[in-house]
């Protein structure tokens, strides 16, 4: 049995993890705190968690009893790299198109 290999893509395809990503950059989150935020279990939250900490994109801290849940970031700047390729195209063409729009507001002058 070969292990898939998860990584930032996979974790960011879920709008919960997303959210759940959302909720912990700036401060971390205990389990429970972020299961609130949810209208679903806490298993379902607990495996998204599990799924983000296989991506890289969360540490588990404990504090005492509690397990504190941080974002680790830097996973993140692989989908900002390949979104880059993208960017730099549109912009482009959207720099084509004011062009001929500003042709066309000066033709009609």
């Amino acid at each position: 049995m070969t292990s898939t290999r998860r990584d930032a893509f996979q974790a960011i395809a879920d709008p919960t993890r997303r959210q759940i990503i959302n909720l912990i950059a700036h401060q971390p989150l205990n389990l429970n705190a972020i299961a609130e935020n949810f209208d679903v279990s806490r298993p379902a939250i607990s495996q998204h968690i599990k799924i983000l900490i296989e991506c890289g994109l969360i540490n588990i801290k404990k504090n005492g009893r509690e397990r504190y849940c941080e974002a680790k970031l830097q996973p993140l700047n692989e989908v900002a790299q390949w979104l880059e390729q993208y960017r730099k195209g549109w912009e482009e063409r959207f720099d084509k198109m004011d062009d001929l729009l500003e042709q066309l507001k000066n033709k009609n002058k």
